[in-house]
């Protein structure tokens, strides 16, 4: 025999395949290579297939199997090592293969797979062969296949049959037994209805005696309610005039005991002033002292008329703070609007009242000031100063107003002076017993 490329005996290697290598001839063709590439050595492997040399046999025939393939038709070399290799593992089969018969009991496909590698004279006719051989094979094995699952097809079209004749006559069973049950089903249900509608007949009629207790009903509540509703706002009106009348005798009692102490803390206070300032002496007046002459060191009539000061004059509000139990009101925007009008509402209250607190701890005086509340776009988050009483006017009420209920709230007999340059509150406090000042005055007293 002459030695072929691919390593066998004969001239098989001129032969070709003229058709796709059948499925299974090219799994156990890939199984074969598989099986022999573990033993070759990384240089003698093709060099698109040794990144696969440390596969493990399975994994290389998954994910390696299209390339060893392709590298076993197109490497003669790589062929004639895997080549022998086969010889290694199954010589029977290779030297059958090479004095070209085949072991009659072997797999066709595997003398194929065995054929196609070794390339014996005749290999393409085994590989064809075995390709048709696994065909009949495949061909005969889903002959038996389609017949057995006929034959269960028809087992189950025999039983279906069966079961739908068992089925159909039961529920022709049924469907008479359903009919007796609709015919009783149906007098009952007449002899319902005639019950049903003399229920509605009687339901209508307690229905309308219903609604005519309930209207009767509702009207004695509407007069029930509306007669405590009444007693309520009687009861309400009396308990309030009962609690008006209760304060205004509190309130009276308490504003009277009130205006009393202050007026007699007043004459008190007076009275100690004046004895301090006529300088009375502790024993009685003798005869003497009771001529009429101009002693040295004392005043002239024309001393005390050279004392006399101007109405714009700052020592005059000194002179009435001084009083006993004076009592300083301040119209706060008329005069902070008098003196700095540039600045705003806030520094303006906050100044004058600095400088109130300051005169308040000078004089010992009772200082109040008031301020328009209208001017105000919110609440006023305002700490008072020391000694200074800070009132804002309540909606609708002015400040003029607020000044007048607080000088009328003052007893007859205390001094109380007012700081403003409006002529109507000047006016109206002067008639209730207070004294007025310019608001110009106060403000130089200030600076």
């Amino acid at each position: 025999m002459v030695e072929t490329q691919g390593g066998g005996p004969g001239d098989g290697a001129a032969e070709v395949l003229d058709r796709p290598l059948p499925d299974g001839v090219r799994r156990r063709v890939v199984q074969i290579v598989s099986d022999g590439f573990g033993s070759l050595t990384v240089g003698e492997l093709p060099a698109q297939l040794r990144q696969y040399a440390r596969f493990a046999p399975n994994r290389r025939a998954k994910f390696a199997g299209n390339a060893m393939a392709a590298a076993l038709e197109t490497d003669p070399l790589f062929r004639q090592r895997i080549g022998e290799k086969l010889r290694e593992a199954q010589p029977e089969l290779a030297g059958a293969l090479d004095s070209g018969s085949a072991p009659p009991a072997a797999d066709p496909l595997d003398v194929a797979a065995a054929a196609y590698v070794l390339r014996p004279t005749g290999w393409v006719k085994l590989v064809t062969a075995a390709g048709e051989e696994a065909q009949r094979a495949d061909a005969e094995r889903a002959d038996e296949e389609t017949r057995a699952e006929l034959e269960r097809l028809r087992d189950e079209l025999d039983h279906a049959r069966e079961h739908t004749r068992h089925e159909t006559e039961r529920l022709r069973a049924d469907l008479d037994a359903a009919k007796k049950e609709a015919e009783s089903l149906h007098r009952k249900l007449r002899s319902a209805l005639s019950d049903v509608k003399r229920g509605e007949a009687a339901l209508r009629k307690v229905q309308s005696e219903i609604e005519t207790v309930r209207a009767e009903g509702h009207a004695q509540v509407s007069a029930a309610e509306s007669e405590t509703r009444r007693l309520k706002a009687r009861l309400g009106e009396a308990e309030a005039a009962l609690e008006a009348t209760r304060r205004a005798a509190r309130e009276g009692r308490s504003v009277e005991d009130m205006r009393v102490r202050l007026l007699l803390d007043t004459l008190l206070d007076a009275t100690q002033g004046l004895r301090r300032e006529l300088a009375l002496p502790p024993v009685s007046v003798r005869p003497a002292e009771t001529v009429d002459a101009v002693e040295p060191g004392r005043m002239t009539p024309k001393d005390i008329a050279a004392r006399a000061l101007s109405e714009n004059d700052p020592a005059i509000l000194d002179q009435l703070l001084a009083l006993p139990q004076a009592h300083l009101v301040v119209d706060g925007y008329n005069v902070t609007k008098t003196g700095y009008p540039q600045m705003p509402l806030e520094k303006q209250r906050l100044r004058l009242l600095g400088q109130l607190s300051q005169l308040a701890a000078q004089t010992g005086a009772e200082v109040t000031c008031v301020f328009d509340g209208a001017e105000l776009a919110a609440p006023v988050l305002l700490a008072p100063p020391r000694g200074v009483r800070v009132l804002f006017s309540k909606p609708g009420v002015t400040a003029d107003e607020l000044i007048r209920q607080l000088v009328r709230a003052e007893p007859p007999g205390r001094p109380v002076i007012v700081a403003s340059t409006d002529r109507e509150v000047a006016d109206g406090v002067a008639r209730a017993g207070a004294r007025p000042v310019a608001s110009a005055v106060l403000l130089k007293r200030l600076s």
